[in-house]
């Protein structure tokens, strides 16, 4: 039974939020039993390489394919205090094997001796219809390519909604496991089963899908990656995990277990919120289209948050389906030099490795690399034209990464780098061990399917559940872009580095990247816009960016968000970039100067 808890005269939920990638730490479980009074403890394992690893391991043994620690890291050691707290599980720990993933969970509660309802639901998975996306002509919907040749296919995916989880909760299931479905749908679902949200509550439906979305990266709410990560470095060994109150109207309060670390400020959930999100007046998740451009967050307690204010639009009729499939090989390593000029040596150094490979490479006729990526971290030229000028004498990494149709044309390259170690530059170290390895590139093909060709069913205890839908479309309603407001102050002007003005946080889908900026004062957003042009931010990340780069207002809050397009060298594994994901670009970008009059600058 949910939490009788209230927040403004209204029932809530409480949902913890516990896992953010297949591979985090697996203390949120034991932080959210030692609070207790929880509802729902949700977790998010999948991202686009997760399903390709996933599958690749499917293809070698058949219980393959799910995040197994999940089972036996996560539920195992606490699944009969979990059992006894009455917390009902959510997970797409599933991936792409979600039958086995609850077979195996099935087996530990009846070897606790629990009597626990285990639930998986079925219909994303459609690498079965390979042959028929590839007959008619699907093309990936960035970038308009071809569908990929089907022998190199290893996942097609479609990314389901909340509806398919609360109907498995509505049948009585205590643990509910899914295979790819958007990583706020294990939220939304269980605000779908317990406030009885139907398919045109589309406020509330875009409010839960806000609360999912702000703890579906577990810490990255509660000081995670936070801009000011000085204030509270000490306590992020000790991290407290997220936690949602989440009301019947769909306004939520974020918080964190007692006696933990980190922090739950307006800073940190609100660059939780602007992470990964694109338009933020246009955020398309298969239940409804979310605008979060007018959403407020309020601190109304030390360590908690109030979220309001997210709007909710008619969903498309189609599901994002997403491939992975096999590209050629890649491979590379790290290497150290130090002293002076140690940045020229390295890269003299990583030439003369590549210039062996391709010889070698020549001389038994094979083909030559088909990307070549060589990066020095501690150069200058790092961080584009804006960085300052650093002393020569340093210790810099290089790193350096190829792609190849054959494991074999990365091998070469492996071996003849590491043969120059002995007629390198002076300088040359590295870390001892075990030596790279070719490892295969996956890349990702998107595109839409309509919804009405995915059924999906929900299996409970060995009883399969049709789910009735997809359900009727509502009329779509148009939100005029957000216009920013001029700057109006009139007098002298300094510069300061954003980062004085505001947070910020960035990431990656696919192969765009995104900066969501959050002022600190919301009057300091017109004067951050104002020199926050699309043409400035592009020669920020010059060195960087191929494509085009489109910003967004939020005007509650004075934010932006910046979506840069062919920014990560073609992202996840099949990028060969230090920063594959954007993961740094917030932090290159919170040193650009900003004008602002001078009378403001004194009171920073």
């Amino acid at each position: 039974m949910a939490n009788t808890q209230t927040m403004s005269n209204s029932k809530i939920i409480r949902i913890g939020g516990a896992c953010g990638f297949w591979g985090e730490s697996d203390m949120a479980v034991p932080q959210f039993l030692n609070e207790g009074g929880l509802d729902y403890i949700v977790f998010d394992y999948l991202a686009e390489i997760t399903m390709s690893i996933m599958a690749k391991a499917r293809t070698k043994s058949i219980d393959a394919g799910y995040a197994k620690d999940f089972v036996t890291a996560v539920l195992k050691p606490n699944i009969r205090e979990i059992a006894r707290q009455g917390v009902k599980i959510i997970s797409n720990a599933g991936g792409v094997n979600p039958e086995e993933c609850g077979k195996a969970i099935r087996t530990i509660v009846k070897e606790a001796g629990l009597d626990l309802k285990v639930a998986v639901i079925y219909g994303d998975d459609l690498v079965d219809r390979t042959k028929e996306f590839a007959n008619n002509n699907y093309r990936d919907m960035f970038s308009g390519a071809e569908f990929p040749d089907s022998e190199k296919l290893a996942s097609i995916n479609a990314y389901l909604g909340a509806f398919p989880i609360a109907k498995a909760l509505d049948l009585g299931a205590d643990i509910v496991i899914t295979g790819r479905c958007v990583d706020s749908a294990v939220t939304l679902g269980a605000c779908i089963h317990e406030f009885n949200w139907k398919y045109a509550d589309l406020d509330k439906l875009a409010q839960g899908s806000l609360a999912g979305h702000i703890i579906e990266c577990g810490p990255q709410a509660t000081g995670g990656n936070y801009t000011d990560w000085l204030d509270i470095a000490d306590s992020l060994d000790e991290v407290g995990y997220p936690i949602a109150h989440i009301e019947s109207d769909g306004n939520f309060e974020i918080t964190k277990p007692k006696n933990t670390g980190g922090i739950v400020s307006v800073g940190s959930v609100g660059e939780q919120l602007l992470y990964e999100i694109g338009d933020p007046q246009a955020y398309l998740l298969p239940d409804v289209t979310c605008d979060f451009s007018n959403v407020k967050i309020e601190q109304i307690d030390i360590e908690r948050v109030r979220v309001s204010g997210a709007v909710g639009h008619a969903p498309t009729d189609t599901y994002k389906v997403c491939a992975t499939f096999e590209d050629g090989w890649r491979g590379g390593a790290v290497w150290f030099f130090y002293g002076e000029k140690a940045t020229v040596r390295a890269e003299k150094f990583a030439q003369m490795g590549i210039n062996r490979a391709k010889r070698k490479l020549r001389s038994l006729n094979a083909p030559d690399f088909t990307e070549i990526v060589v990066e020095t971290v501690g150069n200058e030229q790092e961080f584009g034209t804006f960085a300052n000028t650093q002393n020569n004498s340093r210790s810099v990494a290089v790193k350096i990464g190829v792609k190849h149709p054959k494991a074999e044309g990365i091998g070469c390259l492996l071996k003849e780098v590491t043969g120059t170690a002995l007629a390198t530059p002076p300088g040359l170290s590295g870390f001892a061990g075990s030596r790279s390895r070719p490892s295969p590139v996956f890349k990702l093909f998107s595109f839409a399917f309509n919804k009405s060709n995915v059924p999906i069913s929900i299996e409970v205890e060995g009883k399969r559940h049709q789910l009735d839908g997809p359900q009727q479309n509502f009329p779509s309603t148009y939100t005029a872009p957000a216009i920013a407001p001029e700057c109006t102050i009139d007098g002298p002007r300094v510069s300061v580095p954003l980062v004085k003005l505001a947070f910020a946080r960035s990431g990656d889908k696919g192969d765009k990247a995104n900066v969501g900026i959050l002022p600190r004062k919301k009057e300091f957003g017109p004067w951050i816009w104002a020199s926050l042009s699309e043409e400035n931010v592009k020669d920020r990340f010059a060195h960087y960016i191929k494509g085009d780069i489109q910003r967004f207002y939020m005007p509650e809050m004075g934010a932006m968000n910046f979506l840069l397009d062919q920014a990560l060298g073609g992202g996840g594994v099949a990028s060969l970039r230090n920063d594959p994901q954007g993961k740094g670009f917030s932090q290159i970008l919170l040193q650009v100067p900003i004008d602002i009059p001078k009378s403001m600058a004194e009171n920073l």
